[in-house]
């Protein structure tokens, strides 16, 4: 079914009424945003809608579905075979869409379809439980896209899916009406209402039940991994209709309706695990040793040719014998799981003594030490974003996902690589889940020219008869049908499943509304049609391959863009501008949403798969933008003038707090930042009060304690704490006793009100200036440091990461507070942990830095509850940007105040995040140093270092 040309008149005035205007959206930048998927697709939407409650959902698709009007559901967009796209509506899941519901002891979890699976399993690991699915995408994809594509991976296979666990589901059919299997009331109204629907279904599943060889197609089809067409399983597998219902909607891929809601049956997490790497000499080999593995106490097995391996063996931290491997290896990595280590112990000899008669190349043993089986790992984890990162610039890389039945998974392989040697994909690799004989093959494609198409259109045909005809297997595994492989199902399933398929999707969205043209199609080119395009847009991004896996860290994610959304605009203003087409428009939308509100923190980097720090494209932009290089030159060579007139407007401010009162100054404030477009900064109650003083004491000769040399950072010689803060001893007052309670002489570098490690430069795209003074504060620390014999402390995470980034200077020990405190100061110190509970806020440096655990452990030495709030990953205040553009603050800590309404204080290592945290999270937030020395005291023996 098509998309009308435009939306229906009265459509869109009902939509007006329903949805808010600051969640619908229909401007050319956000429309393009959202059109596109992991997938090699894109659709443009009319409209994009997003929902806060099931009553809007109700609402929307009862005015759909009078209308005629085709809607697509859109959980996290990490979908691969464009099924979360539409040309029409999009209807994209809000914030409150995040409950979960913990059941008996964990066995089982109800959760609503905005909840991240990762965040999930969180809730869940106390317990020593998760949920079934384990799809790669886990710490992106949402359980409502989990469900309803059947995500599987790893570990879970068929017996672990959503399907094989679930529980109860709520969902709302095309008509708007709601049904909850949970709820006896729900069901016996839906019967009233729907009884002709259910009568229907039951007489389906008797119908299919009746016909051996159809029913036993489908059984057979299914002790393989499938997610190919609709799950006509449900039909032989269950005769109570709303059983039958329900478990049609996982893998439905939004085209039968809703989920709402659903209930999972929980499986066990062990807590012991050891992984080992297996090379065989030949892939035949290693085929024949899946079966065996097969039998044994294994939780994972993963298939990787030497193609894969090939692609990583240059990568850091690849162990040289990767490289020497011979050219027909192939490779098994096992991973086994246990409740105990004696049981742990056990398995992993059963399962050596199954494959010991295999001739084995290489063998690297089991091992639980997290730093062998992280590496074991990241080998397998970096094959697909090795394709990604050496593609030619304007291809996309297509990720391919398929099923061989194992006792035939050698000649699969063979058959494949045969394929990718025949159509010239010689980059192409295949690496898979073995236990299910579920292969993934990865190649790079460009849809830019007719030729390019035809060779893609032609290697299809071939895989869709290799894989579905002459070996029985499944064109689609774990990734949904989509629009990828809709032409196929039914040389996959036959005539008769495929018009039974059909037969289903009539009976619930009778006016084919939902996500028309996936999973089934009546276009046999849809596979070939809304290629998407992926123009050069700056060597920063062009290895993006749009999957969205940098989402959920992002602060502004559902304020303005997203790093993918950023890059997806940015491409199509590149690619427009070399068309010639004006994009004034584009860009001054493009200014704000893609440029200001980046907090360009880029936590984003530590998510994709390639690497990309989409901050380091915006600084760029910013960059070209900059128009005020000789202030800010001026500012770099009078720094400490600078840090001066900071404390004097904090001067200002106070006394202005004083004359009008809190509430009066942070509306007047509010309203000047919003006028002034961010150039006069916004008061809060939370802002600082100015450094009253500045006392550096002169190192003494005599003094034969340790030294330290002590950068206190530029807002930390600026910025005192706020007035309403119950802590008034400034943050280098506190630092000093710490460090002399361990033993420290303290001696800070000269010329210190003059230094700054660069950082406030950079983000506003100043690179010569930062970079200026980060190199003479370098040179400054280097002297203070005695050529680097003193350990240098930072008392700022941001400005530590700064400075040590890209550091040539070996001699230099740059330590953040985190990582000082860890190295120097525990063993020096006895704590005695406090009753009232700490919030921890984890910056974005100290997660560069590394040492995000080790400040949770800290804080866990002082407070005998540690609350980390769930999905604040970055706070936005990235310096001044919560000054400046407080909206992106305040929308990253939007959920803080709920999530330690426990704690009365926070602590963290950023004096400017504290700022913005304790006005949004309604406690104070303190650096770290504040709880560590209220909580430890000098050990008798060390007193004296």
């Amino acid at each position: 079914m098509n998309a009308p040309a435009a939306l229906p008149t009265d459509f869109l005035a009902a939509v007006e009424k329903l949805i808010p205007a600051e969640r619908r959206f229909d401007d050319p930048l956000s429309t393009l945003a959202f059109g596109t998927d992991a997938s090699f697709y894109r659709l443009i939407p009319k409209l994009v809608v997003r929902v806060e409650s099931e009553e809007e959902v109700v609402g929307l698709l009862k005015l759909a579905h009078g209308a005629r009007v085709p809607v697509t559901f859109r959980a996290a967009g990490t979908s691969l075979s464009g099924q979360a796209i539409s040309d029409s509506v999009l209807i994209v899941l809000g914030d409150n869409w995040n409950g979960r519901e913990v059941r008996n002891g964990g066995a089982q979890i109800r959760l609503q379809p905005g909840v991240i699976g990762a965040n999930a399993n969180a809730v869940l690991a106390p317990m020593q439980r998760k949920i079934g699915p384990d799809p790669a995408s886990i710490n992106a994809a949402k359980i409502g896209g989990i469900v309803a594509n059947n995500s599987s991976g790893m570990c879970c296979g068929t017996a672990q899916n959503s399907y094989k666990t679930l529980a109860g589901l709520r969902l709302v059919l095309a008509d708007g009406s709601v049904v909850d299997s949970e709820d006896q009331a729900s069901v016996a109204f839906f019967r009233q209402t729907h009884g002709n629907m259910l009568d229907q279904l039951a007489e389906l599943g008797r119908t299919t039940r009746a016909n051996t060889d159809l029913a036993a197609k489908i059984r057979h089809k299914y002790r393989l991994k499938n997610t190919t067409g609709f799950s006509l399983n449900a039909l032989v597998d269950y005769d109570e209709p709303l059983d039958i219902l329900n478990h049609l909607m996982v893998g439905s891929e939004g085209t039968l309706g809703f989920i709402s809601a659903v209930t999972y049956d929980t499986v066990p997490d062990h807590p012991h695990k050891a992984s080992a790497l297996v090379v065989f000499p030949d892939v035949e080999t290693c085929c024949l040793a899946v079966p065996v593995l097969k039998q044994q106490p294994v939780s994972a097995v993963e298939l990787l040719d030497r193609r894969s391996l090939r692609s990583v063996e240059n990568k850091a931290g690849m162990p040289e014998w990767v490289k020497a491997l011979s050219a027909d290896a192939c490779a098994l990595l096992i991973e086994s799981r246990a409740a105990s280590q004696s049981l742990l112990q056990e398995q992993i000899n059963l399962i050596m003594t199954s494959i010991a008669h295999f001739p084995v190349e290489k063998q690297v043993d089991f091992s639980e030490d997290p730093a062998v089986y992280n590496q074991l790992w990241k080998i397998r984890k970096d094959t697909f974003p090795a394709v990604g990162a050496v593609r030619q610039t304007g291809t996309t890389v297509i990720i391919e996902d398929v099923t061989f039945p194992i006792e035939r998974l050698a000649e699969g392989v063979y058959r494949l690589i045969q394929l990718f040697e025949k159509h010239a994909y010689s980059e192409a690799i295949l690496f898979g889940h073995a236990l299910e004989g579920n292969l993934h093959f990865v190649f790079t494609q460009g849809f830019d020219d007719p030729l390019q198409v035809a060779r893609y259109e032609a290697f299809m045909q071939d895989v869709t008869q290799l894989v579905a005809v002459e070996f029985g297997g499944a064109l689609k595994a774990e990734h949904g049908t989509g629009r990828n492989m809709a032409p196929f199902v039914e040389l996959e399933w036959g005539h008769e499943a495929y018009q039974l398929m059909w037969q289903i999707k009539r009976l619930l969205d009778p006016q084919g509304i939902l996500n028309p043209d996936v999973v089934l199609s009546e276009d046999s080119q849809i596979h070939l049609k809304h290629l998407k395009p992926m123009p050069a847009a700056d060597e920063i991004v062009d290895k993006c391959i749009e999957c969205g896996f940098c989402e959920p860290v992002c602060p502004s994610n559902g304020l303005t863009l997203t790093p993918r959304q950023r890059i997806v605009v940015w491409r199509d203003i590149q690619a427009k501008k070399r068309a010639g087409i004006d994009t004034s428009e584009l860009e001054r939308l493009y200014d704000y949403h893609g440029v200001e509100t980046c907090a360009a923190t880029g936590l984003c980097a530590q998510r994709c798969p390639v690497g990309i720090n989409t901050g380091d494209l915006v600084r760029k932009l910013r960059g070209r933008n900059a128009e005020s290089t000789r202030a800010a030159s001026w500012l770099a060579e009078h720094f400490s003038t600078a840090v001066q007139g900071a404390r004097f407007m904090l001067h200002v401010a106070n006394g202005a707090h004083l004359m009008m009162g809190t509430r009066l100054l942070s509306k007047t404030s509010a309203a000047l930042t919003n006028a002034s477009k961010g150039r006069v900064p916004q008061w809060t109650p939370a802002t600082p009060q100015p450094l009253q003083r500045l006392h550096l004491p002169t190192p003494s000769s005599q003094d034969q304690r340790p030294r330290v040399v002590y950068l206190a950072a530029c807002v930390s010689r600026a910025m005192g704490p706020a007035a309403r803060d119950q802590e008034q001893e400034p943050l280098l007052d506190t630092t000093r006793a710490l460090l002399e309670k361990a033993g420290y002489q303290v001696v800070f570098p000269d010329e210190l009100n003059s230094l700054c490690c660069g950082q406030p430069f950079a983000s506003k795209g100043y690179a010569e200036q930062a970079e200026q003074k980060r190199q003479q504060t370098l040179d400054a620390l280097l002297k203070a440091s005695r050529g680097g014999l003193d350990p240098i402390y930072c008392d700022t995470s941001p400005c530590t990461l700064r400075l040590v980034q890209d550091l040539a200077d070996d001699r230099l020990q740059v330590f953040d507070p985190v990582r000082f405190i860890r190295t120097h100061l525990i063993g020096k110190l006895d704590f005695e942990p406090q009753d009232a509970p700490i919030a921890v806020h984890v910056t974005c440096s100290t997660q560069h830095l590394g040492e995000a655990q080790a400040l949770i452990d800290i804080a866990r030495r002082c407070a005998k509850e540690v609350v980390v709030p769930e999905g604040i990953h970055c706070c936005g205040f990235a310096g001044d940007k919560g000054f400046t553009n407080p909206e992106l603050n305040a929308h990253a800590l939007r959920s803080l105040k709920d999530a330690v309404q426990i704690c009365e204080e926070g602590i963290s290592t950023s004096r400017t995040c504290e700022i913005g945290l304790s006005q949004h999270g309604g406690i104070d937030y303190h650096g770290l140093v504040y709880l560590v020395n209220r909580n430890s005291r000098p050990r008798a023996a060390t007193a004296q270092v």
